[in-house]
């Protein structure tokens, strides 16, 4: 099937160089619209959206961020929180702690579910204004490293308890034309989609499903992607970094329920 929202997606890249030329109010308002249109659980929207406009911040976080000069250059940087802080506050004002203490019942404070399903709701509209930018020509670029160096971030940013900063987009027109930055390849369907039930893939779906990857092999000592990925990614400082900055969070945030 062939429509304008399909191509959109299907030709989405992952932009890092950035024309220095400004959103404007207009172009932001959009992209924030478009996050906020996106489906909640409830309707309960438990998530913030957090522009960074401050350029000294802006350049904080290219150190913060594992060393990524674009988060600087970028004309848009919007940080998605999973806020259940809202709600509490919410709660509080609306005396729910007297209405459940006259029912009998427990007022609980939030509890790891609840990060997990505030973190949903802020990825499924950051996704949803990745794809707004991307109807406008304006390119953007995930930083998952936001969780990294919880307390820094919490500092910077004043985020409460039940706050958590789950990602990061910058956004901006492609520098010189996004089509010049190669589309990359996914995984065959029949690797990823299943029906039913799970299904864990053998050793000879493991090397048809790598076959045709177009990635090289460029880590010493590696000699397959799965080692390849693994010194890569998850061998790394920044991911161990990032290992302990959410069990930080976690801690913190499920503190009273201990």
């Amino acid at each position: 099937m062939k429509n304008q929202t399909i191509d959109i997606i299907n030709n989405r890249r992952t932009i890092r160089a950035y024309d220095p030329r400004p959103l404007t109010r207009d172009e932001i308002n959009t992209i924030i619209h478009g996050a906020m249109r996106a489906p909640t659980a409830g309707n309960m929207m438990l998530y913030t959206i957090l522009e960074v406009s401050d350029q000294k911040k802006k350049e904080r976080l290219t150190i913060t961020c594992d060393h990524q000069p674009h988060i600087a250059k970028a004309p848009l940087v919007l940080i998605f929180l999973a806020d259940m802080q809202r709600w509490y506050d919410y709660f509080n004002y609306c005396k729910v702690p007297e209405l459940c203490e006259k029912l009998k019942i427990d007022f609980d404070a939030p509890a790891e579910s609840d990060l997990l399903m505030a973190s949903c709701d802020a990825l499924i509209a950051a996704q949803n204004a990745v794809i707004t930018a991307e109807s406008m020509g304006i390119g953007s670029c995930y930083i998952g490293d936001i969780i990294e160096n919880i307390e820094i971030h919490q500092e910077m940013f004043d985020l409460p308890r039940w706050v958590f900063p789950i990602t990061m987009l910058c956004f901006g027109y492609p520098k010189g034309g996004g089509e010049k930055v190669p589309l990359k390849s996914r995984y065959p369907q029949e690797f990823i989609h299943f029906s039913n039930k799970y299904h864990r893939l053998t050793d000879r779906e493991f090397d048809t499903m790598y076959q045709n990857d177009m990635r090289g092999i460029s880590m010493e000592h590696a000699e397959n992607m799965g080692q390849e990925m693994y010194l890569r990614k998850l061998a790394t400082d920044f991911w161990k970094e990032m290992q302990r900055s959410v069990k930080v969070a976690i801690k913190d945030w499920i503190a009273k329920k201990e």
